[in-house]
């Protein structure tokens, strides 16, 4: 599945042909947070707003998305690597008119990729014809070259944390890794499982002081996810809160995430097609000489 780079620049001249669409990292410094179930709940959100949305499980390993969703997909990005489906073919639709990419579980061989096979994941993405507003990529949790590459590859990192000590210091030196190491400043706050918005925005004031004394970034408060049963209720029923809980206190907190994404000014910098999120790809995986996606 090698990737010559004629058919890098055909497929991404192929791809600026569509609307923009935004590419946003959902990420975290350690699992346990409640990456996943944010990553979900605000791409049904924004479909929500009439926004389409296409929802990428990019935990290469872990891959939970689906259990979330109660979605039982026949096949997955390692049959795209295989050669067997295209990324159209492995497209499964969840409620709420939800597109996920759903990635591999439990085959150890995905969670570390060949150069030849993340050109296989770059020319699927070249050859993807649909068009969508929203790109939300779900990494898997840690600072791994995987996590790093997918992150590298979006205009906008929602950092994701709770209230426990662990969760706070992996934040910070996740932010520091990117910033220090590739150059990112930018990032998006989204304070979980808090009781209100003061405890909120005192967690993410934690976070600021650190970053203000010794880092060089600009980190903005995007938004909390009060602690509810109800979210714990919808994991266990495989539904997203918002199908399962409409009227929850969380299912208002996504609501207004999603409104606060939908309002976010774009960078010029940063494209807006789909062609950005896989040149990104390509510069931060296949410019490395032992990158992993």
């Amino acid at each position: 599945m090698a990737l010559p780079r004629q058919d890098q620049a055909a497929g991404l001249r192929r791809m600026a042909q569509l609307k923009p669409v935004r590419a946003l990292a959902v990420t975290s410094g350690k699992g346990g947070v409640g990456k996943s179930n944010i990553s979900v709940n605000l791409a049904m959100a924004l479909c929500a707003l009439g926004r389409q949305t296409l929802l990428f499980d990019a935990d290469m390993s872990l891959a939970n998305v689906d259990v979330l969703l109660g979605l039982q997909p026949r096949y997955n990005l390692s049959h795209v690597l295989s050669g067997e489906r295209t990324l159209e073919e492995v497209l499964v639709e969840a409620p709420g008119g939800l597109k996920v990419i759903p990635a591999s579980s439990g085959i150890q061989r995905m969670s570390d990729l060949s150069v030849t096979e993340q050109g296989g994941i770059i020319r699927a993405f070249s050859e993807f014809n649909q068009d969508f507003d929203y790109l939300i990529v779900d990494t898997a949790a840690g600072t791994s070259n995987s996590v790093v590459n997918f992150v590298r590859a979006c205009q906008d990192i929602i950092v994701v944390l709770c209230d426990e000590p662990t969760s706070l210091t992996d934040a910070y030196a996740f932010i520091k890794l990117l910033s220090r190491d590739y150059g990112i400043y930018r990032f998006q706050i989204v304070a979980n499982m808090v009781q209100n918005a003061q405890q909120a925005q005192a967690l993410f004031d934690k976070l600021c002081r650190g970053a203000d004394r010794y880092l060089d970034v600009a980190l903005a408060f995007l938004g909390f996810i009060p602690y509810d049963n109800c979210l714990r209720r919808a994991v266990q029923r495989q539904s997203a809160v918002l199908q399962a809980f409409p009227q929850s206190a969380a299912s208002h907190a996504f609501h207004q995430l999603a409104q606060r994404v939908d309002n976010m000014p774009m960078g010029m910098e940063n494209g807006g097609q789909l062609a950005f999120f896989v040149e990104r790809l390509i510069q931060s995986g296949l410019g490395h000489a032992n990158p992993v996606l």
